[in-house]
């Protein structure tokens, strides 16, 4: 936390930003005060298994604080799940009412119970009594219609939350257009609990645009800002390091690397995780567009390994 008392929580994206890449993130940058993991979807007592958890046990954790995020609908394995968190250690747990993909809400989990508030309130009046954690929860605007938030929050409003994570899109937005700023101070004015920011934030400039905007706000939430400038945190924050910046990102990437090399058994598991998390940091280097084609393009661990050493190599400015 900065000395303005700024709070920056890694984003659960999945398929990203899991124990492996939390561990080595934070052997390599600094910045980061909280993560929110994620979701482990909710499970009954038989379909427990200790590989569906690992990767928020505490003493895999001990780099940085991370909150578990529940996804699900069903009080009573949302409970289950819950007080098994707690037995281990886990004091503080999220809800996922924000996913906005289709197949999560078709079945009213995600951002797709946020069209049914009722829903909702029962859903809390049944588990607040019965878990032992503090809750959280991570919403966007309404699954359809911005203004769903608005019967929501009242809902919320009548328990005990930490907080309330807003990230100022629809479900069916996915990704697309900007961040409702409007909506989002709207909300803010209209909800009884503290509300941390997430949604948009991927450079100075717009952390800045958000901070201004919102001078109350001290905790923010980014995810997709992190994967493509890793320095964003300590940016924000102030933190200066002397060490070489193309130099700082190589030496990540090989740890990632070799991490993931533990875990997967074969090599496009590998080679494909590592593609995506260069979807995201790729175009922050400039004009690099040809040799990012020819790591994309390599279908061996040999063949990917020498396009990135190439790459780094080339020495591309980084434009973040």
């Amino acid at each position: 936390m900065t000395k303005d008392g700024i709070t920056i929580i890694l984003a659960p994206l999945q398929g990203f930003t899991d124990l492996t890449f939390r561990n080595v993130f934070s052997d390599h940058f600094s910045g980061l005060d909280e993560a929110v993991a994620p979701f482990i979807s909710t499970m009954g007592q038989k379909r427990l298994k200790p590989s569906r958890i690992k990767d928020v046990y505490p003493e895999n954790n001990k780099k940085l604080f991370v909150i578990p995020q529940i996804l699900g609908n069903n009080t009573e394995d949302f409970i289950f799940l819950a007080n098994h968190l707690f037995e281990m250690g886990i004091k503080k747990i999220n809800w996922n009412l924000g996913c906005p993909h289709s197949k999560i809400a078709k079945k009213k989990r995600g951002s797709g119970l946020l069209m049914y508030p009722d829903k909702i309130d029962s859903f809390l009046d049944t588990v607040i009594p019965r878990i032992s954690n503090t809750l959280s929860v991570k919403l966007r605007l309404g699954r359809k219609s911005k203004n769903e938030i608005f019967k929501v929050l009242p809902v919320l409003d009548k328990y005990p939350l930490d907080e309330i994570i807003l990230h100022p899109r629809t479900g069916i937005q996915m990704y697309e257009g900007t961040s409702d700023h409007d909506a989002f101070e709207k909300a803010f004015l209209s909800s009884a609990h503290p509300l941390t920011y997430n949604g948009d934030i991927t450079d100075l400039n717009t952390f800045y645009i958000v901070k201004k905007k919102f001078p109350c706000i001290k905790r923010f939430m980014i995810g997709r800002g992190i994967l493509s400038n890793p320095f964003l945190a300590e940016d924000i924050k102030g933190i200066l390091v002397k060490k070489n910046q193309i130099e700082r990102l190589k030496i990540f990437h090989d740890s990632l690397f070799d991490s993931y090399q533990t875990i997967f058994s074969g090599p496009a598991h590998l080679t494909g995780r590592m593609k995506g998390f260069w979807r995201y940091l790729g175009p922050s280097f400039k004009d690099s567009k040809k040799q990012l084609k020819m790591i994309f393009k390599a279908s061996s661990i040999k063949k990917y390994q020498d396009m990135v050493e190439t790459f780094f190599k080339t020495e591309f400015e980084f434009i973040k």
